[in-house]
This record gives structure tokens, C-alpha cells and sequence, in this order.
């Protein structure tokens, strides 16, 4: 049994057509030129970016929240879709890098170091999470939506992540094991059932928890405005992140690696820095091969840059046909300071971490990697850290309201 909660009505859903059609131009003519000046391929990840950006919106699959409303009220649906997307993931992905190829083409997972620096930069992004108002993936799809503080939230990120790249030395130089993957050190069937059964107990924990505080479990769910509701939303949670899955796998195919989205915030940051006079060239993490080859190279040719700018003209697509892009510009002053802080807070940590919510946790659990749950236990510390502060910012923290039934 479950208890339904009535999302608030949203106004009627005409399209936006000016916004409709300046994001499918974009995307088209975009996707047009880099086949031209790139490559197919490059084209191709640009497009499963867009998809990405239009499943994120349409779902609403934000990690943020899910987790704060976990936390504040006990309420685990989107726990819940995640441990769902992360099993179907591991299914996926698993023996593909068991076997090190998909179609012929060589594949890897995003397998790093588990330390010191993954778990404060992990608590870090965490706290930033809750006061910038979205994580890696969230900012960009909330940007493309039409959300004027999360571009607030973007710049700071991009700032934070800079910083970061400056001080990975040290944080490096702090204890760490090797990158380990349970993949190559279990087997695919040990690693499978060991990742199924913790997913599964986190499933089972947050039923608990969620009857014990509400009774029954409780579904927020929106009714569409639409008959075709693939088209223009909302889509259910766990949809949302199947499709996520699919896209990830994609990506896979096309790039080699599963999806990321915080090293190109840093990629664009040196980029500006460089081009008001820093040195950043010099810099010990932008001196190592592949990070000097990025930094020289056009920004059109990182998978990264490429995908991140795809997210959020799918995400503003996908708001235009669900009629809710009108960006608002007036942002309260707390608000602002929040996003600015979250911001700094979510690019620093993602940088320590060795990625975000996507390439540390999502991608990197699917890849197997042990950091992967390392950054899940210290980051939902920090959302819960980042949950309590909320309110000094004004910042709204979401609970069902208890009623007469």
C-alpha cells in the first residue's frame, strides 16, 4: 500500500515554442558541426548528451533531492530508483569490462584511488549539494531548464573545480589505496551478487524507515498535463533512471568510459584562467600528459565539454515541451550566497573525490570500483551536514505535512 501526495498544480502546459525550437537548432546544428569538426563519434555523444538532459528533466531525477527528502522526512522513493539504475547498471556493465571490449572496441571503467581524498572531498560535495541546490548532473539539467541561480551554482562550480586541479597535489600525497576493482578482484557472478545485495538492502532500508515514519509508503506523484507523456513529462522515477542506464551505456560504446561531468568544469576553468594570464599550464595536475593534451586541445574535442553542453540544451528541449521554461531572475540574497558557496563546495569536492555524483558514484560503481561506495558513505554524510544548513540560507527543506486522515 502506498499513500499518494499530490504535487502541487502546475499551470497549464502549452510549449514554448521559441524555446522549443532554439534548443532543437542548437542541438541539430551542433551535433552537425561537430561530425564536421571532430567526427561522427564526437556528434553521436553530443546527441546521447541531449538525451541525457531530456530523461534527467522529464524524470526529475535529481540526487539532491532524493537524498534530502530521505533524510529530512524518511521518504526513499528516489533512493529507492537510484539502487534500481545502479543494479540494472552493474548487470550492463559488468561483464563488458570483464571482457575489456564492447563491439570490438576497447573499454574501460572509471576505476580510481580510494582515500583520504575521496572521503573529505566526497563530505565536501555533499554539504555542496544541498546549498548549491543540485549536484553535477542536477546543475546542468536545472540550467537547461531555465534555472537562473543554478547558473549561480555552474560558475561557482567551475571556480571550485579549478581550485581544486590546484590542490590536488597535496591531497594526493595524503593516504590512499591503489584503484581497485571489484570486477577484476571478485569475478563478474561474486561481484554481481555482492553489488545486488547491498543494493538491495539499501532498497529494504529505506522502506523501513519510510513506513516507520509515515505509516505506508509515500509517492509523490505528478499527474501529466499531457496524453503523450513520454513527450513532454513526467516520466516515473525508475523509467528515468533506466533510461539513464541505457544512455550510460552508450556512452560506454561511443567514448570507451562511462559518462562524467565534473572534468570538464575544471577543463573550462583552466581555460579562462589561461586566458587571463594564469599560468596554469605549470600547475602539477595540468602538467601530467593526458590533462596537458586536454588543456592545448579544442574544448570541442573533449567527450566531456561536448556531452555537459548536450545535458542542458536536452534539459532546456525538454522544458520547452513540458511548458515550464520561463527562467525567473530574481533570486533572493541568502539564496544567492548559498548557491555560491554550494558551488565552490561541489567543484573542490568533486576535484579531491575523483568525480561527482555521476563519475565517482554512479559511473563508478557500475565500473566496480571501491571508491565508488567509498564516495556514496561519505557524501550522504555531507547531505545530511548540507540538509541541516539549508534553513540558515532559506532554503527550503521538503516534508509531508501531516493530515486528519
Amino acid at each position: 500500500m502506498s499513500t499518494t501526495i499530490t504535487a502541487p498544480m502546475r499551470p497549464p502546459s502549452n510549449i514554448n515554442p521559441g524555446a522549443l525550437w532554439s534548443a532543437l537548432a542548437i542541438v541539430v546544428l551542433g551535433a552537425w558541426y561537430l561530425g564536421q569538426a571532430v567526427g561522427p563519434r564526437q556528434a553521436a555523444l553530443y546527441v546521447v548528451g541531449a538525451l541525457l538532459g531530456v530523461t534527467l528533466y522529464h524524470a526529475a531525477f535529481g540526487f539532491t533531492s532524493a537524498w534530502r527528502v530521505f533524510i529530512a522526512d524518511g521518504r526513499g522513493e528516489g533512493l529507492r530508483a537510484q539502487m534500481v539504475m545502479l543494479a540494472v547498471g552493474v548487470a550492463l556493465f559488468f561483464p563488458v569490462l570483464a571482457a575489456g571490449s564492447l563491439f570490438g572496441a576497447p573499454v574501460k571503467g572509471l576505476v580510481a584511488p580510494a582515500g583520504t581524498s575521496v572521503v573529505i572531498g566526497a563530505f565536501i560535495f555533499g554539504i555542496g549539494m544541498q546549498l548549491g541546490g543540485g549536484c553535477a548532473s542536477g546543475t546542468l539539467y536545472t540550467v537547461g531548464g531555465g534555472s537562473t541561480r543554478m547558473i549561480v551554482t555552474l560558475v561557482a562550480f567551475i571556480g571550485g573545480s579549478l581550485i581544486g586541479t590546484a590542490h590536488m597535489p597535496f591531497w594526493t600525497s595524503l593516504p590512499q589505496l591503489a584503484p581497485i576493482s571489484l570486477v577484476k578482484s571478485l569475478g563478474v557472478a561474486p561481484a554481481l551478487a555482492l553489488n545486488w545485495l547491498v543494493f538491495g538492502l539499501i532498497f529494504a532500508v529505506t522502506v523501513v524507515v519510510e513506513k516507520r515514519r509515515h505509516g505506508k509508503l509515500v509517492a509523490a506523484h505528478v499527474q501529466p498535463d499531457h496524453t503523450a507523456r513520454w513527450l513532454h513529462g513526467p516520466w516515473p522515477l525508475v523509467a528515468g533512471g533506466i533510461a539513464l542506464v541505457l544512455l550510460n551505456f552508450a556512452t560506454l560504446a561511443l567514448a570507451g568510459r562511462p559518462w562524467g561531468v565534473t572534468s570538464a568544469f575544471a577543463l573550462w576553468g583552466a581555460k579562462a584562467a589561461m586566458l587571463a594570464g594564469v599560468d596554469v599550464a605549470s600547475w602539477t595536475y595540468w602538467s601530467a600528459p593526458a590533462n596537458a593534451a586536454t588543456l592545448n586541445a579544442p574544448v570541442i574535442e573533449d567527450v566531456t565539454s561536448v556531452m555537459d553542453i548536450g545535458i542542458v540544451f536536452g534539459a532546456m528541449l525538454a522544458a520547452a515541451l513540458a511548458g515550464r521554461y520561463a527562467p525567473v531572475w530574481r533570486v533572493p540574497l541568502r539564496s544567492l550566497v548559498a548557491a555560491v558557496v554550494g558551488g565552490l563546495l561541489l567543484g573542490y569536492g568533486a576535484r579531491l573525490a575523483y568525480g561527482c555524483n555521476i563519475g565517482a558514484y554512479f559511473s563508478g560503481i557500475v565500473s566496480g570500483s571501491l571508491h565508488g561506495w567509498l564516495w556514496l558513505v561519505a557524501a550522504f554524510i555531507g547531505n545530511v551536514f548540507g540538509t541541516r544548513l539549508r534553513p540558515w540560507f532559506g532554503l527550503e527543506v521538503e516534508r509531508v505535512k501531516p493530515t486528519a486522515c
